[in-house]
């Protein structure tokens, strides 16, 4: 499985003949400063966590120039006005030849221009080729039930939020990854796109503690083969 980090909470996951693109905010980002053409090219898949407009991004343009299918709540969905989707809600599943994607809780909102967009989601990943299931968080507070997740998905990669504002701040995200999860590898997003967030992860490493070597810290722009 292929990880490329784009900034913020956007993501390229690549996985059999599969590309996902997670939470694809670029060309309005202010610390993406590729080519949206380029990093989508291959798209098959864009999945959405949630539907404030600095994860929505480049969703709906990524699909159409690629013939992708969205995944996302149906509201969203609708929202969008995209050709091809799969709508879905929280505990569902979408399942394809390649990987099974699973909207699982997330403690936030969801809106764009005072539109009401359904629940906000994490997504759970499990990619069929590698055998490794990948769990993004979306925009969340840490919560009880992250015990049950881990329970019935056991997820080997967390992608996880840690700027603070309008998500858990390093110890609290710390905190969910060590007593929760058993991640292998942990790599921390929605931080240092904006000034009302964090700006480095180094406060999320420390807070690891001894957990700390599993935490990729990414620059932008870059990939994992995990």
């Amino acid at each position: 499985m292929k990880v490329t980090w784009l900034g913020h909470s956007a993501f390229r996951v690549e996985t059999g003949s599969s590309v996902i693109m997670i939470d694809p905010f670029l060309s309005g980002s202010p610390v993406f400063d590729g080519d949206v053409a380029d990093v989508s090219q291959g798209t098959t898949h864009v999945a959405l966590t949630h539907g404030h407009d600095d994860h929505i991004g480049d969703s709906a343009d990524i699909c159409k120039n690629n013939d992708a299918t969205l995944i996302a709540v149906f509201e969203i969905c609708v929202h969008l006005g995209v050709e091809k989707y799969e709508p879905t809600n929280t505990g569902g599943t979408i399942y394809t030849d390649d990987f099974d994607m699973t909207f699982v809780r997330a403690d936030h909102s969801s809106s764009s221009d005072g539109v009401y967009l359904g629940n906000p989601c994490g997504l759970i990943i499990r990619a069929k080729a590698e055998g490794k299931t990948l769990y993004h968080m979306g925009d969340t507070d840490i919560f009880g039930d992250m015990a049950l997740i881990n329970e019935l998905y056991k997820p080997d990669i967390g992608i996880v939020p840690i700027g603070d504002r309008f998500t858990m701040n390093p110890c609290t995200a710390a905190l969910a990854c060590r007593r929760f999860f058993n991640f292998s590898t942990v790599i921390p997003c929605h931080y240092k796109t904006f000034p009302l967030i964090l700006p480095t992860a180094d406060g999320f490493v420390e807070s690891m503690g001894e957990d700390s070597g599993k935490v990729k810290v990414m620059d932008i722009g870059e990939s994992a083969d995990l």
